[in-house]
């Protein structure tokens, strides 16, 4: 991404502060994993989208009063014998042409500066990052800095400046659609080498290699997410993350997996048989599941509620479950069918965005993704695209990616 689109992303946050606010958005530190070593890092997503740094232990700050804004980056000075040991550090120079921001200082001036903010200057709201999912979970910079606000700060006022960040992700840009399409092709690309070497009797990370190699030699660093490989019984399990089975003669495979690209994800469910042919029970459901997909799909336009997606999904699914014999009573689907079939995706593989009473807008990209899980047939069926709303209807960004028994079976007898 250019310096301009980050730019604009906080032209656009800061429209949307008061005046004599300041917001303060760290990047986040990779925690320790055991002795000195790390976790790896990743930065915090809000953050990435408001600089387009990706190092850790650097802070934004943003200060609004009535006539303008002023930025300042915060970032790590040198360390020549660290850099020894992991590398260079991030520069001055590098962080402005990245960011946009001209003002750079070091981390050690960022207590001193605050105070003086506080004391001397007109603030009355600080906004923060303050993303909290679970009642439990660990404290963020964030929670730890806002706590340390109200103890010797009494008169600010915290605000959370997360919802408002996130709905701004919400809406793509050309520029992001265009990331996520090449996260799309080099899934695809994974996914196909699958295909090619999948066979009865191999265990399933070692089918996983395969596609993990695609994407390693492809540039990409990291993954949208943990890949799902489960063949037979295993796919009925939604978030079946073990991926150690040994792979049956007769087996489906579900593939439910991503590759990123510059933080930008692909979210792709497929399914195949491990021999390469459908029976024909396993086409049967494989073709209901299809169904949903094509027809909730058709619906995707602006001003859509976005509950109306899975509503349809699954009266599709319940009426030709019913058809076939499956079971006798709409209700007796969530037996077979247990998530929703879409979310949001970009920065984040499950995007972020509130779904409360919203309809579709331009902009948003989202998947589709209906599935079956018969458990007592070892039969685990998904089938995913990523999904672009436009002006007049939508643009299916994974529409390359084969999806038909008659394609797959064609592709796997080569």
């Amino acid at each position: 991404m250019e310096a301009s689109f980050f730019i604009e992303n906080r032209k656009k946050l800061t429209d949307q502060l008061p005046a004599e606010s300041t917001a303060i958005i760290f990047a986040g530190q990779a925690p320790y994993k055991s002795a000195d070593e790390r976790y790896p890092f990743t930065p915090n997503r809000n953050f990435y989208y408001l600089t387009g740094i990706n190092r850790q232990n650097i802070i934004l700050v943003m200060k609004k009063t009535e006539t303008s804004v002023e930025e300042t980056l915060f970032i790590e000075k040198a360390d020549p014998v660290m850099e020894k040991w992991i590398g260079a550090s991030l520069t001055k120079e590098e962080a402005q042409n990245l960011s946009g921001i001209k003002s750079i200082s070091y981390l050690e001036s960022f207590e001193t500066s605050m105070a003086r903010t506080f004391f001397a200057e007109s603030v009355k709201n600080v906004y923060l990052d303050l993303e909290r999912r679970e009642w439990s979970e660990a404290q963020t910079k964030a929670f730890s800095f806002a706590k340390h606000l109200q103890e010797h700060y009494p008169h600010l006022a915290i605000q959370n400046a997360y919802p408002l960040i996130t709905e701004l992700r919400v809406f793509k840009t050309e520029e992001e659609v265009q990331k996520i399409k090449e996260a799309i092709n080099i899934t695809k690309e994974g996914i196909y080498n699958v295909l090619k070497h999948a066979k009865a009797g191999m265990l399933e990370n070692q089918l996983e290699a395969h596609f993990d190699f695609i994407l390693k030699s492809s540039g990409v660093k990291d993954f949208a997410f943990h890949t799902i490989l489960a063949s037979g019984k295993n796919a009925t399990v939604l978030h079946y993350e073990d991926n150690d089975s040994k792979i049956n003669d007769g087996d489906l495979i579900l593939l439910d997996l991503g590759a990123q690209k510059d933080y930008y994800n692909a979210d792709i469910s497929f399914t195949f048989p491990a021999d390469g042919k459908f029976t024909s029970r396993q086409k049967e459901i494989y073709n209901i599941v299809l169904k949903a997909l094509k027809e909730t799909t058709a619906l995707i336009k602006p001003g859509l509620k976005f509950a109306e997606l899975n509503e349809h999904t699954k009266a599709v699914l319940a009426e030709e479950c019913i058809r076939i014999g499956l079971f006798k009573e709409k209700a007796e689907l969530s037996n077979y069918y247990y998530h929703g079939v879409s979310h949001f995706l970009g920065l984040d593989t499950h995007d972020v965005g509130s779904y409360k009473d919203r309809v579709l807008e331009p902009g948003m990209v989202l998947t589709i993704e209906p599935g079956l899980y018969i458990e007592d047939e070892g039969i685990g069926i998904r089938i995913e695209d990523d999904i672009l709303v436009t002006e007049d209807g939508y643009e299916n960004l994974s529409k390359d990616i084969i999806r038909t028994v008659e394609d797959i079976e064609a592709f796997m007898s080569k």
